[in-house]
This record gives structure tokens, C-alpha cells and sequence, in this order.
């Protein structure tokens, strides 16, 4: 019997039943999953990145099967604030789990209206800020590489939001510390680590890309070792931030992983394509692994990763955190 493990835990200050989120991307807004899983077992749902207006993004094909995960290249087709808040919205606020609603701008400016905008949403727990995904032209991946950036932009979403700003950093920089530290500094209640690796695949038969915007996300359990390292650094360096792990996470087992890396919560993505239920199988998996090992709370096993014998004394520091 499982049924005495406690399984709650938080993200800063959102509280959350169970450390399982469905990430955002892969878990549309909620209701399209609804008919395949239990939707109130999960910690939470980030939806889709809503943008101030709406999206098409971009054009077919923008998805394909890779060893050990997928590409996708969607270019953050959604619907916009106005028809989320009053459409997709009360749906996930009758769910009782927590909503972390995933956003992001093509500009400085409208980050910031975004963030004004949904904050004003009833039902909301978090706002997740994509500074971090390569497919599209402008904003993004821009605001993503550079801290002194990154952190302008979210002390000012910061100011305009009147819920916890989680910022979602991508993987593809040189310090990830750096990106964490500066955010942190801006007021960000988390960090969500990682969004995808920038990568690509071509048919040789035709010659041509396989997705058409050439270059995509890379995602799955290819990036699991990826993600694995960002936390565990991030959570080294910065030991009072929030961090919310994903990356290729399949198991329970995936999940705490992270948990003893140091995440405080886990987001689950790629595996929802295949298996539209696996964030409720891989809570319940990581129940029984806790008690298995002998962990009473989901809480005790975060950061519980021993170093090595091996292992050389060194401590993740960044030009940014020591400035």
C-alpha cells in the first residue's frame, strides 16, 4: 500500500498536490486530454503559450519522430489572451489542480501586456514565461541567451503581474546559472528547466528537411542527461530557487531523478504523444518508489542526490552571481 505517502509539495509559493504538472505544448489546454485521464490526479496543467493575439504558427510538416524523442516546430500556434480567458480558462479553474498559464511576447512590450493581460485571469496560479523556445523569428530565443536581458524582462513582467512569474529558461546557452541567477534577481517566483534543444532531420530520399522551418525542439528522453545536469547545477548555485524540472521524463523513476537533483516539481511532455495518461502512471509510479525507498514525502527526496566518492569538491558558480 502506497496511500500513505505524501505527495504534496510547492514551487515556491504555488502549492501543489502531487509534484506532477503536464507541461506546456503537449497537454493543449486541459480539455482535449479530459476523455484519456483522470485530469484532477495531476499536480498541475501548463497550457499552451498564449500570446497576446492569436497565433497559426507555422506551416506543416512541424513535427517529427526522432531516436529517443521528437522534433517540433508548432510556432506557438494559440488563441490568444482574450479567447483563453474567457474559453479555455474556466475549464482548468473547475479542474482544482493548479493552472500555470505558459506565455510570451514577439517583443519586449508585448511580454509585458501578456503578463498584464492573463494576470488579471481568475483561477491562475502561475504565470510560466517562455523566454526560451527557438521557433520562432523574433522575441524568444533572444530574451533566452542573454541575463542582462532576461532579466529586464521579467523584473518588468514581474511589476505588471499580480500572480508568481515562473520563467521557463532554455537549455541552449553557455550558463545556464547565469540565466537562472539574473531572473531570480528579477523577482521570478521559479525557473522551469528545460524547454527544447534546438536541433534538426533530414529525409534523404527527397533531400529536404523533415520538418519545414528546417530547424525545431528537441525533445524526449534524448535530453533527459541534458536536463538532469541544468538542475542539479541550478539548484547547486542558486539553493533557494524554485526549480520545475522536465526533459524527457517516462517514469516515476524519471521523476525523481529530478526530484533528487534538486527540482521541486516535475513537468511532463513528450510522453503525453504516446500515452495521454502518463503523468497520472508516473505520480502513481513515483508513489511507490518513495515508499519503496523509504521516503515518507515527495518533499524529503527534493535535493536528497549524494555526491559521488569520486566526485571533486567544486561548487557551480557564474560572472553573473558573483556581480
Amino acid at each position: 500500500m502506497t496511500e500513505g505517502i505524501d505527495l504534496t509539495t510547492s514551487c515556491g509559493p504555488i502549492a501543489l498536490r502531487t509534484p506532477v504538472l503536464a507541461a506546456s505544448g503537449c497537454f493543449a489546454y486541459g480539455q482535449q486530454f479530459a476523455a484519456f485521464t483522470d485530469l484532477r490526479a495531476l499536480g498541475g496543467i501548463s497550457t499552451k503559450g498564449i500570446s497576446p493575439l492569436p497565433r497559426f504558427g507555422n506551416p506543416l510538416p512541424r513535427i517529427c519522430e526522432t531516436t529517443g524523442g521528437m522534433l517540433n516546430s508548432i510556432g506557438l500556434e494559440n488563441v490568444g489572451v482574450e479567447a483563453f480567458l474567457r474559453d479555455k480558462l474556466p475549464f482548468l479553474r473547475d479542474l482544482g489542480v493548479s493552472v500555470w498559464v505558459n506565455f510570451f511576447g514577439v517583443d519586449f512590450e508585448t511580454y509585458v501586456d501578456c503578463a498584464r493581460q492573463l494576470s488579471e485571469g481568475q483561477g491562475i496560479d502561475a504565470l510560466e514565461m517562455n523566454i526560451s523556445c527557438p521557433n520562432i523569428k523574433k522575441g524568444g530565443i533572444e530574451f533566452g541567451t542573454v541575463p542582462e536581458v532576461a532579466h529586464r524582462l521579467t523584473r518588468a513582467c514581474v511589476e505588471v503581474s499580480r500572480v508568481p512569474i515562473i520563467v521557463k529558461l532554455s537549455p541552449n546557452v553557455s550558463d545556464i546559472v547565469a540565466m537562472a541567477d539574473a531572473v531570480q534577481k528579477a523577482g521570478a517566483a521559479g525557473v522551469s528547466l528545460i524547454n527544447t534543444i534546438t536541433g534538426m532531420a533530414i529525409d534523404v530520399r527527397t533531400r529536404r528537411p523533415k520538418i519545414a522551418t528546417t530547424y525545431g525542439g528537441l525533445s524526449g528522453p534524448a535530453i533527459k542527461p541534458i536536463a538532469l545536469r541544468m538542475v542539479h547545477q541550478v539548484a547547486r548555485a542558486l539553493p533557494e530557487l524554485p526549480i520545475c524540472g522536465m526533459g524527457g521524463i517516462l517514469s516515476g523513476e524519471d521523476a525523481l531523478e529530478f526530484l533528487m537533483a534538486g527540482a521541486h516539481c516535475v513537468q511532463v511532455g513528450t510522453a503525453n504523444f504516446a500515452e495521454p495518461g502518463a503523468g497520472v502512471r508516473i505520480t502513481e509510479e513515483l508513489r511507490t518508489l518513495l515508499r519503496t525507498l523509504g521516503f515518507a514525502s515527495a518533499r524529503a527526496a527534493i535535493g536528497s542526490l549524494q555526491p559521488h566518492a569520486a566526485e571533486p569538491e567544486y561548487l557551480a558558480e557564474s560572472p553573473w552571481s558573483s556581480s
